[in-house]
């Protein structure tokens, strides 16, 4: 799609402020307010979701959009001259891996903070992107967890690993020291206008079900800003420090892959592992926060053939963005590392399926197939890489059982199986299919 005139625009302003950035990598800017004018916020607009829920104002993306230009002349008006209020952010809840008990919040920020959000988070990521580390791969434009997942099992075949410490952040995005945020910020950023902005986000509040509160902790509820605050702060947290202080003072070799708040850190050299295990926490209780004393696990993981003494433990495996990591047998016969689909993420994702039929079950059947397609759809895409055929298999299977299971409660008469094997055939699923597929690569 060409750009027009107000998109090449602000891609012109975002590619001389990322040269400056890597061009003067120590030097803070003090001015950047002047980038964000009517254009980069119409830019950002155009980046807004049109179905996305409205906040406590209860303005839609359509309303907005009505009286575009005005809006966005006095949003930046308000933004420039300090007179922006930051308003609350909205608290829903919605079922938390398919439970009808559990829930997990989200916050919804109004259209025009979502508009001006989106704006500084560009500023920031045309800086950062700049400073940021290979290691990193989370909320990063031309970045993926499919991409973390390879430079995992690349690094660990040829480095030699022979263990992985698998990191779990306790509630990071809810304990995130807003302080010390602050702080690292300044590093890069010391406009005055883009700090306060940040600062009146960081200190909105929450609103649910009508009483608002001032969470003193935590990234903003929901925000399109929360991303790249989150990578700023763990950024200089970690990354730096594991390759210019940890990594030289290790016998061995390491890699750090971090995904967001989701890292591990494999090394070849067992007292290495348990020195770093022993330092990780300090590291982290430093910026104020806490990694999970029993979701924190060094995991031998050394390739079955390598192992020496026979006190070596046997590889283990584990969990990391979505997958178990384990070694096997490939078609050839040679070690590699594999992964599957993790258990609590099939449970999640089937438990949310069969909630859904549960509810939906009375709908017309092309209604129902057509949900069901587009869960299996977004389920597919993530989980369909080689060696996860298994798995994915099962999720399909199980599915299909699940909403057999839930369109004969809506019978009488308990329709069999036979039944339901015609009424597929008029209204098919999509079949598993590994997306992300080395052979299929190959043969392309």
């Amino acid at each position: 799609m060409p750009e027009t005139p107000s998109s090449e625009n602000v891609s012109t302003k975002c590619r001389r402020i990322a040269e400056l950035a890597r061009q003067h990598r120590q030097m803070a800017f003090t001015s950047l307010n002047h980038y964000l004018d009517v254009d980069w916020l119409r830019e950002a607009f155009s980046q807004v979701r049109k179905d996305g829920a409205p906040g406590v104002d209860g303005r839609t993306w359509y309303e907005y959009a009505a009286h575009l230009e005005e809006n966005l002349q006095s949003l930046w008006n308000r933004a420039k001259s300090g007179t922006y209020q930051a308003p609350p952010v909205r608290r829903a809840h919605i079922p938390k891996g398919g439970s009808s008990t559990e829930t997990r919040p989200i916050g919804i920020p109004t259209i025009e903070d979502k508009v001006l959000q989106r704006a500084v988070a560009r500023l920031l990521e045309a800086i950062y992107e700049q400073d940021f580390f290979a290691c990193s791969f989370g909320f990063r434009r031309g970045r993926s967890a499919h991409q973390a997942l390879e430079s995992l099992g690349e690094q660990s075949l040829d480095l030699g690993i022979r263990w992985v410490l698998d990191v779990d952040v306790r509630k990071f995005f809810d304990t995130l020291d807003h302080r010390h945020l602050l702080e690292l910020l300044q590093l890069r950023v010391r406009d005055g206008v883009i700090l306060r902005l940040i600062g009146k986000w960081l200190n909105a509040g929450v609103m649910e079900e009508g009483v608002l509160y001032y969470p003193e902790a935590g990234s903003p509820q929901g925000g399109v800003i929360s991303p790249i605050l989150a990578n700023v702060y763990l950024h200089y947290l970690l990354d730096p420090w594991f390759h210019e202080v940890v990594q030289p003072r290790l016998r061995g070799r390491a890699f750090l892959i971090r995904f967001a708040d989701d890292l591990v850190i494999g090394l070849t050299d067992e007292s290495d592992a348990r020195r770093v295990l022993d330092v990780v926490p300090k590291r982290f209780a430093k910026y104020e926060l806490a990694v999970h004393p029993d979701k924190t696990h060094l995991v031998p993981f050394g390739k079955p053939q390598q192992r020496g003494a026979s006190e070596t433990p046997p590889p283990g495996s584990f969990d990391f963005l979505g997958f178990t990591h384990y070694w096997g047998r490939s078609r050839w016969g040679n070690w590699v590392i594999k992964r599957q689909t993790a258990s609590s993420r099939m449970s999640r994702g089937l438990q949310a399926i069969s909630r859904w039929c549960r509810f939906h079950r009375h709908q017309p059947l092309a209604e129902q197939q057509k949900v069901l397609t587009q869960k299996l759809r977004g389920h597919y895409p993530y989980y369909g890489i080689t060696g996860n055929s298994a798995a994915l298999g099962s999720f399909a299977r199980e599915v299909t059982r699940l909403w057999y299971k839930w369109l004969r409660r809506r019978h009488r008469n308990r329709p069999s199986w036979a039944w339901f094997q015609r009424l597929l055939a008029r209204f098919p699923l999509p079949r598993p299919v590994a997306i992300h597929s080395i052979y299929r690569a190959a043969k392309a």
